[in-house]
């Protein structure tokens, strides 16, 4: 017999590690936008995980994939060639226009071989002493230890010292400080071309071509983490594709696997030699398991009609969302992102509200303490955006400010 929510609930916090503050919701079926917990309520689904199911839940062709590859081959380690490996290498260096792909299991992962190889790119370089990366304040890039001494966010990194050395942080956005901080000590940049546990905040338009100017200026590597505005979030294949520029390192996870655990790191060429044989690997990364997935699912994401969609919605939920902000000046602050990566900035704290969209039916993150962030399947309709508006307008009227 199948558990209860409470059943559930209770059963994981006796087992479970308590390392994260999950909701009071227990998840048992999902289609589409849709989910149903284990009571057998129905919730819209504006989280998908965190910006990583693409196409939703349980799509039926990503199904068919992973069975008919599993009735094939699931993992040989990476001593050995695999089709769906190379297939999907090339597919992703194409078009990003890079020349080299590595795959792991997550984003974290990702961002690490980043550091790897540009701090041994230095290396070969200009041996010892030019080891320093550039990143921004508030920014995210993972939990595994690197990772994180990446981030600029001192409240993830509290009691976890001594964190990596070789890595300061400028305020997002800020050209002059980025100018004023790579010096002859720096080997890379590495920045998110928008920032999304930060708070869904774009830079200004000049930011990443100054960025990249910079870094060839000053012979340096530029990284974009794309984690979570990689392959369609932003409207875009790639969010740096609306800058005219390429980055050396770029990272990506999330909808590369829409679920299933996997990341990549692509690079130019100078930069991935820089890794040669033995120098850096992972035991499950590009088992074709994930592989013949994630190669299905980027096709999907990278073709151009798809895309176009999502740029169409997103500027449909931009619409609904600012008006929404002219309706209710006193607790909207502004609205925020690209595609179907959107932030509204609150005046007022943006949990309670996240509950009361619970409470409604609908899925909403709270990010950066006063901020909601939708990152929806990008299959996500103009339609199911007006139910959301509906039930924001709804939740914003439960949670009334301070003084009110």
């Amino acid at each position: 017999m199948s558990l209860s929510t409470a059943e559930i609930i209770a059963l994981g916090q006796k087992c479970l590690l308590g390392n994260v503050k999950r909701q009071p919701l227990a998840f048992v079926r999902g289609e589409g936008l849709k989910l149903w917990d284990a009571d057998g309520r129905q919730y819209y689904d504006f989280v998908s995980g965190v910006a990583v199911c693409a196409f939703g839940h349980a799509p039926a062709f990503a199904a068919e994939v992973l069975a008919e590859q599993a009735r094939t081959l699931w993992h040989v380690s990476n001593l050995y060639w695999n089709e769906p490996m190379v297939r999907l290498a090339e597919l992703l260096t194409r078009a990003s226009g890079l020349d080299r792909a590595y795959f792991c299991n997550s984003g974290a992962e990702a961002n690490e071989t980043a550091i790897k190889m540009v701090r041994k790119r230095s290396h070969d370089l200009h041996g010892p002493g030019r080891s320093d990366i550039v990143c921004a304040q508030k920014s995210f890039h993972g939990r595994t230890m690197g990772a994180i001494s990446a981030t600029g966010q001192a409240k993830l990194q509290e009691g976890f010292a001594p964190l990596l050395p070789g890595f300061r942080h400028v305020p997002f956005g800020d050209l002059q400080a980025l100018r004023e901080a790579v010096d002859e000590t720096v080997c890379a940049v590495l920045l998110e071309p928008v920032q999304g546990e930060g708070g869904i905040v774009v830079p200004p338009d000049d930011y990443l071509p100054g960025a990249a100017a910079l870094c060839r200026e000053r012979g340096v590597s530029l990284v974009l983490d794309e984690i979570q505005t990689g392959l369609g979030r932003t409207g875009a294949d790639f969010a740096f594709r609306r800058h005219g520029i390429v980055p050396h390192v770029l990272t990506l996870g999330k909808a590369l696997g829409c679920g299933y655990p996997v990341g990549a790191c692509l690079a130019d060429e100078a930069t991935a030699s820089a890794l040669g044989p033995g120098s850096h690997s992972t035991t499950l990364g590009g088992a074709p398991l994930a592989m013949a997935l994630s190669l299905e699912l980027t096709r999907r994401l990278l073709e151009p009609a798809f895309l176009a969609r999502v740029e169409a919605c997103g500027r449909h939920f931009v619409q609904r969302l600012q008006e929404l902000q002219a309706r209710r000046p006193d607790v909207v602050e502004a609205v925020r992102g690209l595609g179907l990566m959107l932030g509204l900035a609150l005046k007022i704290p943006a949990a309670p509200v996240t509950e009361a969209l619970a409470e409604l039916g609908f899925l909403v993150n709270a990010t950066a303490g006063s901020v909601l962030r939708f990152v929806p399947p990008l299959t996500t309709t103009q339609e199911d955006v007006d139910r959301l508006a509906e039930a924001l307008a709804a939740a914003l009227e439960r949670v009334k400010p301070k003084g009110a």
